[in-house]
This record gives structure tokens, C-alpha cells and sequence, in this order.
């Protein structure tokens, strides 16, 4: 739903549309690249190394930018023919935000919805002048704050996920017991997907 009410209640993502998504092997960043395609738009998802390319692939994305490996801008100016990306949706900020507002479109927008960057998160004047872009803080509180959006988010992702369309991704179950190993394999960031601990 996270993903969702971003990409689809706000932005309402189509064919032709390209999204950027940073921290794409994070649980979120997969819903919201099944969530991107399923619309009909182009996911881009950035990862910081080509160590989970393929299973990106995988998952949906159309293209992957390793960002410590490639020049992010570049790649997505190169994948947009040169007219960049309507949508940015990002949990990190910090100090790559500024990349990501030069790699949109004209009148693009980013979202940023984390702070999984500790570093300060810089506003690119010059460049928000001439791309003119809207920079949104988003919540999941768009969806689940609203009767009628969370009943629709519901459907379409029901509806998604009995098509096919829309598959969960698990990365590693734990046993409840198992719950300090499971936070182990958390904080060490190397998962694809959601964490499971079962009961």
C-alpha cells in the first residue's frame, strides 16, 4: 500500500512514464516496482551495486542503475532518450536527493517517504528552477487516513496480487525464536525483499 498510494492514488502512473526507485531490493522499493509496471510505466531501480541486478531484472525492473558503479543521471538521461523520469519515489534522501531531482523530467515529481540516509538532504536550487519539480513528503497515511482509499488500494492490490501481477517477495523466514538472528540479518542490509518471522 505504501508503494500504491504513491505511485497510483497521487501520481497516477501510466504507460510512458518512468520511475526511479532508490533502495530497490528493499520490500518497498519491490512493491513498488511490480506497482510501477503494473500501471503501465517503466521502473528504474537503483541499487548500489550490480551484486542484485538480475534478480531486480527478476522482480520487474526495466532497467537497474548500480549508483556506485554508473552515473545514475547519465543512465536514466540514456534509458528516457534525454527527457528523464516523471517520478522519483524515495526512502533514502540525503545527499544523492539532489541526483535524483536532476535526473526527473521537466515538472517531475520525487517523493520522498524515508531517511535512510543520515546525511543532510540538499535542495538543488538552480536545478529546481529549471526543472521546476514537486517535491513531496509522502505517508502511508494518504491511503489508510481515507475510507475510499484504503477500500480501492485494498481492491487493486487484491485484484494484483490474484492476477499475478503483484507477487510478495520474501527474502528469509525466521522462527520467532530466531528473532536476534533475524535482526542480525536486517541490520547487515543485504536482504532481498521482506523479512518473515513465524509464530
Amino acid at each position: 500500500m505504501t508503494a500504491y498510494g504513491a505511485l497510483v492514488l497521487d501520481a497516477q502512473v501510466k504507460t510512458g512514464d518512468f520511475v526511479i526507485i532508490p533502495a530497490a531490493s528493499s520490500s518497498v522499493g519491490l512493491a513498488a516496482i511490480q506497482i510501477a509496471a503494473h500501471a503501465g510505466a517503466t521502473p528504474i531501480a537503483l541499487t548500489r551495486t550490480s551484486e542484485k541486478k538480475k534478480r531486480l531484472h527478476e522482480a520487474g525492473a526495466a532497467h537497474v542503475i548500480a549508483t556506485q558503479e554508473q552515473d545514475m543521471v547519465a543512465e536514466v538521461m540514456r534509458i528516457t532518450n534525454g527527457s528523464g523520469a516523471r517520478v522519483a519515489f524515495d526512502p533514502v534522501g540525503g545527499s544523492d536527493f539532489a541526483k535524483l531531482i536532476a535526473a526527473l523530467t521537466f515538472q517531475g515529481i520525487a517523493y520522498i517517504y524515508g531517511a535512510l540516509s543520515e546525511d543532510p538532504t540538499p535542495i538543488p536550487v538552480l536545478e529546481m528552477i529549471r526543472k521546476m519539480p514537486a517535491v513531496k513528503g509522502y505517508s502511508i497515511r494518504l491511503v489508510m487516513g481515507d475510507a475510499e482509499h484504503r477500500r480501492v488500494a485494498v481492491e487493486y492490490i487484491t485484484k494484483g496480487l490474484a492476477s499475478g501481477a503483484l507477487k510478495p517477495i520474501i527474502d528469509r523466514t525466521f522462527k520467532l525464536d530466531d528473532m536476534v538472528e533475524a535482526h542480525r540479518h536486517l541490520e547487515n542490509s543485504g536482504q532481498f525483499g521482506k523479512i518473515v518471522i513465524t509464530l
